[in-house]
């Protein structure tokens, strides 16, 4: 026996982990930002469509306590971690942007722990998030990042700083976001891919 749960229907979750993992290494070890932006994306339509699956499934009531806790975990990791492991290979290290990131990682997981106490209940119908999700910085980091494009050096390293602070602000104000549904799942998902396209064949 292990411990853990393992069936299909956290098989989404522990793949997007696995991609932020691979992310990790990208940046650090190898300098592969756009690839590991691409791992961030995929980390984010996986968990996009892990809760569609796991309710497909007949689950016990373990095994869905045990996919809302590995679910937050696994978005610590992708969404909170692996985007400050890309931001350092960027090249942002000044001791401001260690205050950021600091600051950025208290509003993720402060947002995760509200969401796991205040939303997090799967017999519940969640219509909206009470702040951003940590999970929509799979779309927004590569949107801001492509800025590199038209804007060099310091200009664009400030954009890219000034995107941060905003996210974590966002992830903590109590504003309602609507939760993704039915044809949203489709938008995001397509989203996803046309940046993946953009970072594999343009960048």
């Amino acid at each position: 026996m292990i411990v853990g749960k393992w069936n299909k229907s956290v098989i989404l979750t522990y793949a997007g982990m696995l991609f932020a993992v691979l992310g990790m290494v990208l940046a650090f070890t190898c300098g592969k930002i756009n690839y590991a932006m691409c791992c961030l994306m995929v980390a984010g339509v996986c968990d996009l469509f892990d809760g569609m699956v796991a309710r497909r499934c007949k689950r016990t009531e373990e095994e869905k306590k045990f996919g809302i806790e590995l679910d937050s975990i696994v978005d610590t990791l992708s969404f909170v971690a692996l985007p400050v492991c890309i931001f350092i290979s960027m090249g942002l290290t000044k001791v401001w942007d260690i205050v950021i990131f600091m600051f950025f990682a208290l509003a993720g997981v402060a947002r995760l722990a509200y969401f796991n106490i205040d939303t997090a209940d799967s017999e519940k119908a969640v219509k909206h998030y009470t702040g951003l999700p940590v999970t929509y910085a799979a779309l927004i980091f590569p949107l801001v990042y492509l800025l590199f494009l038209p804007f060099e050096g310091d200009v664009f390293m400030w954009i890219y700083r000034a995107a941060i602070v905003l996210i974590s602000v966002f992830e903590i104000l109590k504003i309602k976001v609507p939760k993704p549904t039915g044809f949203w799942y489709i938008i995001f998902g397509l989203a996803a891919i046309a940046l993946l396209v953009v970072y594999l064949a343009v960048i």
